[in-house]
């Protein structure tokens, strides 16, 4: 018991450390843009090919939630069915995305960007999966529960939105006029009302997992993504209109439809 109550201690006071290292990147990455992907540049140190640099630093959420599921003291398959949307997105993240989808050649990742990156997936693993599995109790009913059906559809929807708006700006890239690896003015679908539709949709997919587990460590993990993707995407957003100033559209927002 004493064990138990020492480690819910120190979980306690990770889950505090994860919403201030949500306010302490939303300052940060306000100031600073992360130099990969259209931001990359010289200066931050050695890279690594992107491909490899995906995988490496999106991997813990899949081989540290295999070793800390099992150990859980209320690991059963209901908790595991409620971890599967985590490891849906994961998948998608760590292999299905920089193997198979993101076109040659994927721009290099600086080795800086990569450890920050492998850091964050390491705690925030640790925090999700050691809820469902041990700290929360989650039960068949849970299943059925109002917040689970909703926050799943919600997942879902932020998921699709995602994958589509990740999928509409390779095609850029693999069409003739953006063959040399320039950039164009992604059109169609919600890219009509936001430049970055791929944040938005990954921001309201762990809104849905914060209602579907009904967590503090679920809204912690959504906190931080919009603490973390809001000011790229306003970044972003900058950028598309410093490199298309008479052709990108001005009603388009950063990242919410008609708001921010």
């Amino acid at each position: 018991m004493a064990t138990m109550e020492a480690e819910r201690m120190v979980y306690d006071k990770a889950l505090k450390g994860m919403f201030a290292l949500a306010a302490l990147t939303v300052v940060s990455t306000a100031l600073i843009t992360a130099p990969y992907g259209r931001h990359s540049r010289s200066g931050w140190g050695p890279s690594i090919g992107g491909r490899l640099g995906w995988c490496l630093m999106e991997s813990p959420t899949l081989w540290l939630s295999a070793l800390l599921f099992p150990l859980g003291r209320s690991a059963n398959p209901t908790s595991l069915l409620l971890l599967v949307p985590f490891l849906l997105h994961y998948i998608q993240r760590t292999l299905i995305y920089p193997l198979f989808r993101v076109p040659s050649p994927a721009k290099p990742i600086p080795l800086t960007i990569v450890a920050a990156a492998l850091f964050f997936n390491c705690y925030n693993t640790f925090l999700q999966v050691r809820w469902v599995s041990h700290f929360g109790v989650y039960t068949t009913a849970w299943l059925w529960s109002p917040a689970f059906i909703l926050g799943l559809g919600v997942f879902l929807i932020g998921m699709y939105i995602n994958i589509w708006a990740d999928s509409v700006l390779f095609s850029l890239r693999k069409s003739k006029e953006g063959g040399d690896g320039s950039y164009q003015i992604p059109r169609g679908g919600i890219y009509e009302y936001v430049s970055c539709p791929n944040y938005l949709g990954e921001i309201v997919e762990w809104m849905g997992w914060a209602i579907m587990t009904w967590s503090w460590p679920g809204l912690a993990f959504f906190v931080y993504t919009a603490s973390n993707l809001g000011p790229r995407a306003v970044s972003n957003h900058a950028w598309y209109l410093k490199k298309f100033p008479r052709d990108y559209p001005k009603s388009r927002k950063a990242l919410v439809p008609y708001v921010y």
